[in-house]
């Protein structure tokens, strides 16, 4: 678990281990649901998806989720959809194009957006800088690859950081670079309350 806002019904952020052949319940996503696949290859009824595949199952979405061979590890955000969101998404991060963005060094691959809310993969080639810059809405930043720093310390493979609505900081790569995992604009205290019903 790396977030959970809630009780039993939850707006989540979890790393799941999937034991090798196992399988889990089929389930409804009540409030939504979007994982990248960072290990081994995941997959339900509808298909397969290998390390590097981003999916959104959207709010009233169902599936049973069945692992191979080599287990999986993937990245989970639940309940964490606007109720208009309603396409779902497969992306495929092998095959994405990638475009130079914002400083020297940087690359972006979108993945989703609707509304306020940005999710893409970011690469940052070794001894990038990205100018301090404000985070309007927060940004959640899971570091796949390599690492990444900033005023506040040092965030390798396996990072998480989430930066508060407003926050600010300074980035930067050293030796490695990094490839990050980075989800913008959704931590407006209002889309927060109507996530989870208040």
């Amino acid at each position: 678990m790396l977030d959970r806002i809630g009780d039993e019904v939850a707006r989540a952020t979890s790393l799941v281990r999937y034991a090798p052949n196992s399988s889990f319940s089929p389930h409804v996503h009540g409030g939504g649901e979007e994982f990248l696949v960072l290990e081994g290859e995941f997959g339900d009824e509808h298909q397969t998806y290998p390390a590097g595949t981003y999916v959104r199952n959207p709010i009233g979405s169902s599936h049973a989720p069945r692992v191979g061979n080599e287990g999986c590890v993937i990245l989970v955000k639940l309940h964490q959809f606007d109720a208009e969101d309603s396409k779902p998404v497969v992306v495929n991060t092998h095959e994405g194009e990638w475009t130079p963005r914002y400083a020297p060094g940087l690359e972006v691959m979108p993945l989703h957006q609707f509304g306020d809310e940005n999710v893409a993969l970011i690469r940052l080639a070794p001894h990038s800088v990205v100018d301090e810059h404000v985070h309007h809405g927060g940004e959640e930043a899971y570091v796949i690859e390599g690492s990444f720093a900033d005023e506040n310390g040092e965030y390798p493979a396996g990072s998480w950081v989430r930066y508060p609505d407003q926050s600010s900081h300074r980035a930067f790569t050293r030796d490695e670079g990094a490839l990050l995992y980075i989800k913008v604009g959704h931590l407006h205290s209002e889309i927060l309350n109507r996530t989870l019903g208040a």
